[in-house]
């Protein structure tokens, strides 16, 4: 929905999908009274009295948890198919091989989320609370995904006798709960524990959705300054240190655009940038000043192309929603509007395309209900499409016994018969195999 608020001077586009009313407000308006002083504190007694008294999946929860702390005590219950390891012993992700897969990767949690700032993927947050224990499934398909862009910067290294075409950009496509923004996920961790410089967007539709919006008259593309500022907020988070270190190649003018809520700057139109600037000071201006938020994203996309002191990754997930119509709209007349694509918004104008010696890797995310998009996308190369498969039988094989190391089933009723219906029921479906294996008896 698009609300416009015209003043002397500009008109601010702000979206309102996220605003809620008061719940007074929604009362009065569907003409019910407040609630009483009476009815609020008894309402609020009766939620102290229920917060009071642990649900029993609370206690179940409890309960499991306590049971799972006695078996880490004894390592004989970490046996996976046929008496494997379920656990491999490699300490991090460089390590990997293929000798590794089909077993699982135990993170530290707090480690994790200091390597990733920006924010965990949702499947990675449930897949960790449903198990109880921070750990992932090491796949194939992830590290064939990691010795391409290892190779990318080493050509000499020869990983693999079957190693398909080395490709600088990379979109993974495959069905819903096959694990892409996991293994993004884990990709950004392994580069940037290599020493990688990574730009790391983990809800790429947020750049089209929310927040204020203006047409900037110059570019005639809409700029989105609350976007702009988040991206560089999230952006120095990790990367700060290497960021001190490395030099602006480009000393022209940030031009100014409109400030969230604040219109245009009255008396200036550019901001200039020191001689001795580095990139972290490039970024500082943007979270500083909210008119050249917008601008600075904008030559921080052309200055990443330029660093050649460390290898530098750019990784969108939810990549497919800016290949269809942002949540904004554009007023046609006083009673119409049209909505606006994202590759109108200037942000995903500057990094969208593949068609770069850049490296960039994008995942689609079936959660964006974008919809299915053709094979050939404008501005990304034919060959960049991997197709990122559900598990295989034998990762099936390791999931249900993971799950019966962590008490999601009794261990009894974990056949082959049974796991494989599970398997088959699911067609591989990560999440639906996570909500079926408590069901097995």
């Amino acid at each position: 929905m698009l609300r416009s608020i015209i003043t002397k001077s500009t008109v601010f586009n702000y979206s309102t999908k996220a605003t809620k009313p008061s719940p007074n407000v929604k009362q009065q308006q569907q003409g019910k009274k407040p609630k009483s002083k009476y009815d609020a504190a008894s309402s609020s007694t009766n939620d102290a009295t229920s917060a009071a008294a642990p649900s029993p999946e609370d206690s179940e929860s409890a309960a499991r948890a306590r049971l799972l702390a006695e078996d880490e005590k004894d390592p004989s219950l970490d046996v996976g198919p046929n008496n494997k390891p379920l656990f491999t012993p490699t300490p991090s992700l460089s390590r990997l091989t293929r000798r590794d897969a089909s077993t699982y990767f135990k993170f530290n949690e707090k480690g994790l989320k200091e390597v990733l700032p920006e924010g965990l993927p949702i499947g990675m947050v449930k897949e960790f609370k449903k198990s109880m224990r921070p750990a992932l499934l090491v796949r194939d398909s992830f590290i064939h995904l990691r010795d391409n862009f290892r190779r990318v910067v080493d050509p000499s290294l020869v990983l693999r006798s079957d190693d398909a075409k080395v490709r600088k950009q990379v979109v993974l496509d495959g069905p819903v709960s096959c694990g892409k923004s996991i293994a993004l996920a884990m990709l950004v961790q392994w580069a940037r524990e290599e020493g990688w410089l990574v730009l790391y967007a983990p809800k790429g539709l947020e750049w089209t959705h929310g927040g204020v919006f203006y047409k900037n008259l110059l570019t005639g593309l809409w700029d989105t300054p609350i976007q702009a500022a988040t991206v560089l907020k999230d952006f120095v988070k990790f990367n700060e240190s290497r960021l001190r270190q490395l030099r602006c190649q480009i000393l022209d003018p940030i031009p100014l655009g409109e400030g969230a809520g604040v219109g245009l700057m009255k008396g200036a139109d550019t901001m200039l940038i020191p001689e001795d600037s580095t990139l972290l000071d490039l970024v500082d201006m943007g979270i500083k000043h909210t008119h050249a938020a917008v601008g600075v994203v904008l030559r921080l996309r052309k200055e990443l192309s330029l660093v050649k002191d460390v290898p530098v990754l750019i990784a969108i997930d939810q990549y497919n929603s800016w290949f269809t119509f942002s949540e904004f709209e554009e007023p046609v007349t006083d009673r119409s509007c049209r909505p606006i694509h994202a590759n109108k918004l200037a942000m995903v104008r500057a990094f969208r395309p593949m068609g770069h010696d850049d490296m960039m890797v994008g995942a689609f995310s079936h959660s964006t209900a974008v919809g299915k998009l053709r094979k050939e996308l404008p501005d990304v190369p034919v060959d960049a499409r991997v197709n990122f498969p559900r598990y295989t039988l034998d990762e099936a094989a390791t999931v249900c016994h993971y799950y019966a190391r962590q008490r999601l089933v009794q261990r009894e009723v974990l056949t082959e018969e049974n796991w494989k219906k599970v398997y088959y029921l699911s067609n591989g479906n990560g999440a639906e195999m996570r909500w079926l294996v408590p069901m097995m008896h």
